[in-house]
């Protein structure tokens, strides 16, 4: 038993490890260990095991270690995305091509929301590097509250009450029901959804609406833009609008989608 055990947590620290790496262009030994909070030795040995599997490399001349095309083939089997994500792919692509800022598509994940599609590869402007799979906050991040703040009243009650239990620290709102409601109420009547002002990094900025087809929320659509660059004003004028145009066409392929 004691063998099993110790497989299994050396295959989680790998995958975490390679996950973490997905996130970034390169990097570093004590960026890794930073994130993953595993000792730096076991960095050094895992990163090694990877790159000799050719899912890493490691390249002295950009500062540290990168994600290698190998990793592609891990996909390859997944059929999983939901018919939202197919319908999305084609106007969040336009999307990115003409204004430039990335878009993400997630959708509800247990007591969170998982991003399934994303246009930072198309970005030139993308605060970052990678956001697939990542499990994202139903109250603190903006894809998270524009789903829980539009989805159904009775879906919405039993999302509280589990977050309720949970001990994530993004969670705790959900331990005063009142003070959260008061929050998804403010987010239903401007009709948009932001991060937290305290979620790092403070640099960047999140805007998300949620994507509705029979009255439920199907999936969240998100743009991330760096506040030095437009302020609030510039983004609740011209991207908000842009953003909920883009929610009703992507519906609308949904519904084409399931015709027979």
């Amino acid at each position: 038993m004691p063998l099993k055990s110790d497989t299994v947590e050396a295959a989680a620290r790998t995958l975490r490890l390679l996950e973490e790496l997905n996130r970034h262009r390169v990097a570093s030994i004590d960026v890794l260990h930073r994130a993953t909070r595993l000792p730096k030795s076991t960095v050094v040995r895992l990163m090694k095991s990877l790159c000799a599997m050719g899912y890493a490399v490691n390249d002295p001349h950009q500062g540290g270690y990168s994600v290698a095309s190998r990793v592609m083939s891990l996909s390859y089997g997944f059929h999983g995305d939901p018919l939202v994500v197919e319908a999305a792919r084609p106007w969040t692509l336009a999307f990115t091509e003409q204004y430039q800022w990335p878009l993400a598509i997630a959708v509800l994940d247990r007591s969170s929301v998982i991003v399934r599609f994303s246009t930072i590869p198309q970005s030139p402007v993308s605060p970052f590097h990678g956001t697939i799979n990542m499990h994202l906050s139903l109250l603190c991040r903006a894809l998270g509250r524009a789903y829980l703040a539009f989805c159904p009243v009775g879906e919405r009650s039993m999302l509280l009450d589990m977050l309720a239990r949970s001990k994530e620290p993004e969670d705790r709102l959900a331990a005063d029901r009142k003070r959260a409601l008061t929050l998804l109420a403010a987010v239903r009547k401007q009709g948009f959804a932001e991060r937290d002002p305290m979620v790092e990094p403070r640099s960047s900025g999140t805007i998300a609406v949620p994507i509705i087809s029979d009255s439920k929320v199907l999936a969240t659509v998100g743009m991330t833009y760096f506040v030095s660059a437009l302020d609030r004003a510039d983004v609740v004028q011209r991207y908000v609008p842009l953003v909920k145009a883009l929610a009703d066409n992507i519906a609308g392929s949904v519904a084409s989608l399931r015709q027979p």
